[in-house]
């Protein structure tokens, strides 16, 4: 059921999104797995525990985190895949998963505002998807972070969970959602979390290993579609500084996304007042605008419709293969 049911999720969440109205009654899985997180954090990282210990417990949440999320979703699968249309629900289900609008969403609210010029409202749209002081962020600072967080979150809030939910399903998109959510909150190399969260960031760099060179081929696909965008620069500039990354990850999205924009993104950054010597993604400018942010938004639209048809053509393949195999 895996491309079925990611395809009917990747339909439903780019037309309809995760409604408000679902988020103020029930509330969103990420919240929900950020809830338990929390808990397990306030229980079992105690300052007075030893390291070893706060890093055993830190494997030990990391697998109860996996357990909370696939098993259920394990049952429900499989009750569903003994009824009629129930890869349809699974796939609406699915959807909550998934965020292509959301992201293009929050991406969109920074270049209106650094188009308006209104530098604060710009510093507090890019605050909700960075993890840098805003504060420290000029204009074109702010436009960078926007572009970056949308490279790095095409990998890891789109095209991560649908190649889970292709491959194992609803369980394995919720397993790798908790262990991303986990690392969001827990997976920092600081005094708190350095061994509680230690497991928390390596299971999440392993999950993500397929999905970040998956995003990388897929933003040189979209600059090749036309509509702006170099896809040989974009494809030289993956291939040269992917790696330099300080994460195993981020770096062949942030790449590829550079090279096709003629930018030069990430470089030293500021975390917590901590300054961090970042390498450089891109050999173009470092001056980006609200047109850059345009311009990467427009070509994340394109690698997203291309991932989805990618998705639909092996649905369809495998829906007449099963058809095939049953007459």
């Amino acid at each position: 059921m895996g491309f079925g049911i990611t395809a009917v999720a990747l339909l439903v969440e780019a037309v309809f999104g995760y409604p408000d109205a679902l988020v103020r009654r029930i509330g969103h899985p990420v919240m929900w797995i950020g809830a338990l997180i929390s808990r397990l954090e306030r229980a079992w990282n105690k300052p007075h525990f030893s390291p070893e210990k706060r890093r055993a417990l830190g494997v030990v949440t990391v697998i109860i985190l996996v357990l909370a999320a696939a098993l259920p979703m394990l049952v429900l699968q499989s009750l569903l895949g003994l009824v009629p249309l129930g890869a349809v629900v699974a796939g609406v289900l699915g959807s909550a998963l998934i965020a292509q609008r959301s992201l293009h969403w929050h991406v969109a609210q920074v270049a209106q505002a650094l188009e308006t010029g209104d530098i604060e409202i710009a510093r507090e749209a890019v605050s909700h998807i960075v993890g840098r002081d805003p504060q420290q962020l000029d204009s074109s600072g702010i436009a960078r972070a926007a572009i970056e967080t949308l490279a790095e979150n095409f990998s890891d809030g789109i095209v991560a969970p649908t190649f889970w939910m292709c491959l194992l399903g609803l369980p394995g998109a919720a397993a790798y959602k908790a262990l991303n959510t986990a690392d969001s909150m827990i997976g920092h190399l600081n005094v708190r979390y350095g061994d509680f969260g230690w497991a928390a960031a390596r299971a999440d760099d392993v999950v993500n290993l397929p999905a970040s060179r998956i995003a990388g081929w897929l933003l040189v696909g979209a600059a090749a579609l036309g509509g702006g965008g170099s896809p040989h620069m974009a494809y030289d500039t993956m291939r040269r500084d992917a790696r330099k990354h300080r994460s195993p990850n981020a770096g062949w999205p942030e790449a590829a996304m550079a090279g096709a924009l003629h930018l030069r993104l990430n470089g030293p950054k500021i975390y917590d007042g901590v300054p961090t010597d970042d390498a450089y993604m891109g050999q173009g400018r470092r001056e980006a605008t609200a047109a850059d942010v345009r311009a990467a938004l427009r070509l994340y639209r394109r690698a997203d419709a291309l991932m989805v048809a990618l998705v639909l053509l092996v649905a369809g393949v495998m829906t007449l293969l099963s058809a095939a195999m049953a007459a």
